[in-house]
């Protein structure tokens, strides 16, 4: 069942603020995640293929080094399928490297103002 339009707009708030507030606990929980690449899924599955026939020729021409060069093609491509993309900083509001603001003294102050205007979300408001 989709999500309707508020939901939807109130979980990308919530992941923003999730983001914005605990940025200590998203590096861990999320460090070596990432959406997956298409483009690396496509070839990566494409030489696992080509693996997988050279191991089938291995096989038949009973050849094991044959057999095992192409069981490591075919593990290359099974790593290269399965290979993250990087997660877009730039989605929730982070700078893309590159910047002066990249050097961790910056990172910190980013973050305490971000925290500070979330903490006073309230007070304007009023």
């Amino acid at each position: 069942m989709p999500l309707s339009e508020q939901e939807q707009k109130l979980l990308d708030e919530m992941e923003r603020s999730l983001y914005h507030n605990d940025a200590d606990f998203v590096s861990a929980v999320g460090g070596g995640r990432g959406r997956l690449n298409y483009g690396s899924l496509v070839l990566g599955v494409l030489v696992a293929i080509v693996g997988l026939a050279v191991v089938i020729a291995g096989v038949v021409l009973h050849a094991p080094i044959i057999g095992i060069l192409g069981f490591a093609v075919m593990f290359t491509g099974v790593l290269l399928a399965l290979k993250p993309s990087r997660l877009r900083a730039s989605k929730f509001g982070a700078p893309r490297g590159g910047s002066k603001s990249s050097s961790p003294a910056n990172k910190a102050g980013l973050m305490d103002r971000l925290n500070d205007r979330w903490d006073n979300r309230d007070e304007k408001n009023e």
